[in-house]
């Protein structure tokens, strides 16, 4: 392939992910690995290729490991090859988009694209420029995305953790002040998040609901909650105790759950199986 549409640097689970959503789509799209010969799992749709393709990609999305000195290698090597001809989007969770782009040559055409897991199942993309982007490199992100048949939500600007993440983390800090607490455990709390949270915000969201049952009831419940929610600025220990000994979740067999006997990527088959599932339906009631 002398020149994909869509360019992913980064062959994990994610960056396969990435790039069979728009091979999907019908869009030409390939995944760079320098180690290509030993990448699998790869769409058949896809290219794998082990150097930059002689000609500029429309897009490149990023998706390396989250860590500067590799994101910063990435992007000087993009940079030296295309001389900021393409779009360059990074997939980045969690590090701040304005650190990324200080040593680029081409802010303007730096923005961020972030996906959620499975990739290739969740329709959501967050995207959000930076001070220097180019509206016309947002636009293009857009449009493709748009042509991919993905669902998106346009940012006004970037900022650590962007929409999605922040909302995450606020709720789990909260959980897990609630897990260390003695107040609940991490089942009860998954079960009120599935069978109450989750159902209302599928049909309302989180803020036309409050709007449906009345700001006036809402305003007052926030006075009085908000001050007595933990609004610590440390990680929580529920979290960082399991982390530090070595309970990953389903990948090392224990996290707030035991894994144990438990086939991971099967139940990762699963939830993404059940989830494609209920976008369908959602998106049928819309």
């Amino acid at each position: 392939m002398s020149r994909p549409e869509i360019l992913v640097i980064g062959s994990g689970v994610m960056g396969r992910g990435i790039a069979r959503s728009f091979a999907a789509a019908g869009i030409s799209s390939a995944i760079y690995s320098r180690n290509a010969s030993k990448v699998t799992g790869v769409d058949a749709r896809v290219a794998l290729v082990d150097r930059l393709p002689p000609q500029a990609p429309t897009l490149i999305i990023e998706s390396v490991p989250e860590e500067l000195a590799p994101k910063f290698a990435c992007y000087a090597a993009i940079e030296s090859a295309y001389a900021g001809a393409p779009v360059l989007a990074s997939n980045t969770s969690g590090i701040d988009l304005e650190a990324l782009a200080q040593p680029l040559k081409y802010p303007g055409r730096f923005i961020g694209m972030h996906y959620f897991m499975p990739a290739d199942v969740n329709t959501m993309v967050e995207v959000a420029p930076i001070r220097a982007s180019d509206p016309a490199a947002v636009d293009t992100a857009v449009r493709l995305l748009e042509a991919a048949g993905r669902n998106y939500v346009r940012l006004k600007r970037a900022l650590p953790g962007l929409l999605i993440n922040r909302l995450q983390h606020a709720i789990l800090h909260e959980a897990y002040y609630l897990i260390d607490a003695g107040v609940a455990s991490a089942e009860e709390i998954d079960r009120c998040a599935r069978d109450m949270l989750a159902p209302r915000m599928c049909i309302t969201g989180l803020i036309e609901q409050k709007d449906i049952s009345g700001l006036d009831t809402h305003a007052l419940a926030q006075r009085a909650l908000v001050p007595v929610l933990h609004h610590g600025d440390q990680p929580r220990r529920a979290l960082q105790d399991l982390y530090e000994a070595g309970h990953l979740g389903i990948k090392t067999g224990k996290g707030f759950y035991d894994w144990s006997g438990k086939d991971p990527e099967r139940v990762k088959a699963e939830a993404g199986r059940k989830l494609s599932e209920l976008l369908a339906y959602l998106k049928q009631q819309r």
